[in-house]
């Protein structure tokens, strides 16, 4: 590990270019063969492996977050820093949902079976009988922070004009696409996660391009990032 004084911008720039950009990939492979909710028990491996696969891809998507807003902050303004905030919340109460179901519902399967199957259905929109406290804020506050916070953070990014555009403009509608998932067939919620993910990834790999011209001392046209990227990507 290079010791503090060797930690500059640019080093903490591009951790944070990459952590967004795995974040996404994360995401992406846990949509993979992903089985259905009412199969998918709390007490397997797959169930913890998934559920932790989850909790670092929000734990690499906050501090991705962090660095596009600190990289342009002057440029996305007030929108842009309610973006990044509400953004961030979400993604720090998905955080703590994974946590949950990794460390803590695997336990109570036996003994509150009811509890656990209520959460779960809970964190897929389902409508339940039972009180189950806390957790459905947090249910709600990820949801809402996902939903609102990428629009937000989206807009504000693609009127910036810093990174790759397309991207940002992905992110907002990738975000505000989830909104539909209330009223599509349950087939949908695997595949609506992608545009974000990709979204997460194009923002990521244009971060870390941006921050090597700027260390470099050349300056990137706005437009350089509409279109560069998604070639990459292809």
């Amino acid at each position: 590990m290079p010791p503090l004084s060797a930690i500059t911008t640019t080093r903490l720039l591009r951790a944070s270019s990459a952590s967004a950009a795995l974040a996404g990939g994360i995401f992406i492979a846990v949509q993979i063969g992903h089985p259905d909710p009412g199969t998918f028990t709390t007490e397997t491996d797959e169930w913890v492996a998934r559920s932790l696969a989850k909790t670092a891809m929000a734990a690499l998507a906050l501090a991705g977050i962090t660095g596009m807003y600190l990289h342009q902050h002057r440029r996305l303004g007030v929108l842009g820093l309610l973006g990044c905030l509400t953004f961030a919340t979400g993604y720090l109460a998905i955080l703590a949902v994974e946590m949950i179901a990794a460390v803590v519902l695997p336990i109570l399967v036996d003994t509150h079976p009811g509890l656990v199957d209520d959460a779960v259905a809970a964190a897929t929109g389902a409508t339940i009988d039972r009180d189950i406290g806390a957790l459905q804020t947090l249910f709600n506050v990820a949801g809402a922070g996902y939903l609102l916070g990428g629009v937000l953070l989206g807009v504000a990014l693609f009127r910036a004009a810093v990174l790759a555009r397309w991207a940002a403009a992905l992110l907002a509608i990738g975000t505000s696409g989830t909104a539909l998932l209330a009223v599509l067939p349950a087939a949908f919620d695997r595949p609506m996660a992608v545009p974000t993910d990709v979204a997460l990834i194009g923002l990521g790999v244009s971060l870390w391009r941006h921050t090597g011209r700027t260390e470099a001392g050349i300056d990137v046209p706005a437009s350089e990032g509409t279109s560069a990227p998604a070639a990459r990507l292809a």
